[in-house]
């Protein structure tokens, strides 16, 4: 309940006051047999400039890992604030994180790029894994990643 909430208010945030709907997007993250440890994954939203608009999710629970996370942390200086009540477990090689979300109508067609930074402990950091636009078009095409993840869609 709580991850609902933080996203609600982020999604809420984002839109224009009197035009605030919103839709449940669901994000699957689907990674590769790497042979590593779980992998920690920021997903987060630039917008049409790359500035920083908000955090959706963070998978992977220990802060020391997030410096590791380098466009994220680089975004938010590191801020735990940025994602109080979002997380959930790293995500091992080989498994799927499926998260459903309510995402502001005004994210989608306006510029705005979902973003996924990935981390294995004792492995190569991978910033900027998936950056994909949120458009209506876009929807349930999915987007292979550049290290640790096979593929990425939303819907």
């Amino acid at each position: 309940m709580k991850s609902l909430l933080a996203t609600l208010a982020l999604t809420t945030a984002l839109t224009v006051p009197g035009l605030a709907m919103a839709r449940p997007v669901t994000l699957t993250t689907s990674l590769n047999t790497y042979g590593g440890g779980g992998a920690y994954l920021a997903l987060y939203v630039t917008d049409a400039s790359g500035a920083y608009v908000g955090s959706l999710w963070m998978a992977g629970g220990k802060s020391k890992y997030y410096e590791h996370l380098r466009g994220w942390y680089a975004a938010t200086g590191g801020d735990p604030a940025q994602i109080n009540g979002i997380t959930g477990a790293s995500v091992g090689a080989g498994r799927t994180l499926e998260i459903t979300l309510d995402l502001a109508d005004a994210l989608f067609d306006a510029g705005y790029t979902l973003h996924i930074d990935a981390a294995v402990e004792d492995m190569r950091d991978s910033p900027n894994e998936v950056a994909v636009p949120l458009t209506a078009a876009g929807a349930g095409a999915p987007v292979q990643g550049r290290r640790y993840i096979a593929s990425f869609v939303y819907q």
